[in-house]
């Protein structure tokens, strides 16, 4: 009768990748919290916001020039969420002066185009939307 045995060394490197992995998503989950704390905070609005879920919507929101009762929208209403969410990026982008190539960077780029508005030299400028 034949055993099913496990390499341990194939385990350890798994093991080992896996630990890899959860640090870079752990970095890269900072990275982007202390960027969007930074577009709060230039933006006149609690950076700590970006921590308390919902409320971090709510002043998203705002930061972008949206009325607050979009929130209910974005959380609960299937396909108009998206649309509703990237014209909520774009008033964002808009409000920071940034044009429409911003918007589509905020949406597929994330976690390079966060940092560069809450650390780089823009400034928030309300528009009327």
């Amino acid at each position: 009768m034949e055993q099913n045995s496990i390499d341990p060394a194939a385990m350890a490197a798994a093991g080992g990748m896996a630990m890899g992995w959860l640090i870079v998503q752990l970095a890269l989950s900072l990275l982007m919290i202390i960027s969007v704390w930074k577009v709060f905070s230039k933006a006149g609005q609690p950076g700590w916001a970006v921590l308390v879920p919902f409320y971090n919507v709510y002043v998203f929101l705002k930061v972008a020039g949206k009325p607050g009762w979009w929130m209910a929208i974005i959380l609960l209403v299937p396909v108009a969420n998206l649309i509703f969410a990237i014209m909520a990026l774009a008033g964002v982008a808009k409000n920071f002066g940034k044009g429409g190539g911003y918007v589509v960077g905020l949406i597929l780029l994330p976690i390079i185009f966060y940092p560069m508005l809450g650390f780089g030299s823009a400034q928030y400028r309300p528009v009327a939307n």
